[in-house]
């Protein structure tokens, strides 16, 4: 049996959260913690990409690949290109974030636990954290990050799936000056939505992508034939073009619930902390709200304690708007084109990352279809109220790709 360490703040799991938070920690001048963090694999590299909008001029701007001004989304129907300003979306690639990270633990002295965690134990004034190497870490907090399906099933349960493409082009192929964020003409499953996007980094690199929100994964050669399909659509020519990465990813889009605080002294961060978006699968600003906002907690001696990600009005509002999807009473497609005809793009934006006032919320659910809302929103309060008659169902296991990070697109 290895000896304990002894530390004030453990992070179980090393990617896109833990990265964020040793990185805020650092940002934020906490110098007299001792940190450990507990992960089977040091990340590096470029192995995901995020992408999110906000204001410029974080400390995220010298890290970003792109950023974008202007957007476009585009339905059968029509093509409109968004005007972002004053905000912009951004893409951000995983390598910089975990060299920043790795950095920052360097600086904090942070003690690195290369294995999985067997178990973990909280008695109230100390969390005991077994590790498969046959180590232990004895914390007074833990911030934990591991992926994990909801502590019940949803009354719907969704999955975001894509896969992805970094091309480049032996000619100038791409716009860098303009992002597609959703294209709905891909064609659309029986029970779901699908879309394609294009972030261009120059005139010859760009990543494609191709999304569905559904309820099952398709298999590898789905995914390439949906891929090549929608390449195809926007015009590019396969003999021009290299594949020189492939990414892919899984994640819930469920009104079952993800506790953040499932004990007294451990906290749950990114997806597993409730960081994803239901009705969307967005991650990464509220992955960053919840790191900042430990690090200021810990670097003015308080616990490190989150807000929660998404207010719960936004949470209720995203079941109903899952429901609706799901029972097929609103058209995917039509549903995020009216959003955008509806709405300027900042304030759906804003929404999106929970950040709108209930004056802008509602201006946004009186741009959805009336009576299919109102349906879904009586059959979520009947679920509800079933919910609480009857004892919690399991909740799903968790998809073997889920990933804690978010794929840079809704």
């Amino acid at each position: 049996m290895r000896s304990a360490v002894d530390v004030d703040l453990a992070l179980l799991g090393g990617g896109g959260a833990a990265s964020l938070v040793l990185a805020a920690l650092d940002r934020h001048g906490v110098r007299d913690l001792r940190v450990a963090v507990v992960d089977p694999v040091h990340r590096r590299g470029q192995d995901r990409t995020w992408a999110f909008w906000g204001l410029p001029g974080d400390d995220l701007e010298p890290l970003l690949s792109a950023r974008w001004q202007r957007v476009e989304v585009v339905t059968p129907a029509a093509r409109r290109v968004l005007d972002l300003a004053p905000l912009r979306y951004a893409m951000l690639r995983s390598g910089p974030v975990y060299q920043r990270a790795a950095e920052a633990e360097r600086r904090l002295g942070a003690t690195r636990v290369h294995a999985a965690v067997d178990d973990v134990r909280d008695d109230g004034h100390r969390v005991l954290v077994r590790a498969g190497d046959g180590s232990t870490v004895r914390a007074d907090w833990v911030l934990d990050s591991r992926p994990r399906p909801p502590a019940r099933a949803g009354r719907t349960t969704w999955l975001q799936h894509f896969r992805g493409w970094w091309l480049s082009a032996d000619t100038a192929a791409f716009d860098p000056a303009r992002a597609v964020l959703m294209d709905f003409r891909t064609p659309q499953p029986a029970r779901g939505v699908s879309f394609g996007y294009l972030l261009p980094v120059t005139d010859r690199y760009a990543l494609v992508e191709y999304t569905e929100f559904s309820p099952e994964l398709l298999t590898d050669a789905g995914y390439d034939a949906a891929l090549a399909g929608y390449r195809d659509l926007l015009g590019l020519d396969p003999a021009r073009l290299t594949v020189r990465e492939v990414e892919n990813g899984v994640i819930p889009m469920t009104d079952g619930p993800f506790p953040a605080r499932p004990s007294p002294r451990v906290v749950r961060l990114g997806t597993a902390g409730g960081a994803t978006r239901p009705s969307t699968g967005f991650t990464f600003s509220a992955m960053y709200r919840q790191a900042d906002q430990v690090a200021r907690a810990l670097a003015a001696g308080r616990p490190p304690t989150p807000a929660p990600a998404y207010p719960s009005r936004h949470r209720w509002m995203d079941a109903v708007a899952l429901r609706a999807l799901d029972r097929g009473s609103v058209d995917g497609p039509a549903f995020f084109d009216t959003l955008f005809a509806r709405n300027p793009a900042q304030r759906v934006l804003r929404f999106l990352d929970g950040a709108t006032t209930p004056a802008e919320e509602l201006a946004v659910m009186r741009s959805t279809p009336l009576l299919p809302m109102l349906a879904a929103t009586a059959g979520d309060a009947a679920h509800r109220l079933r919910d609480r008659l009857r004892p919690a169902r399991p909740a799903p296991p968790t998809p073997p790709a889920v990933r804690a990070g978010t794929p840079p697109h809704p």
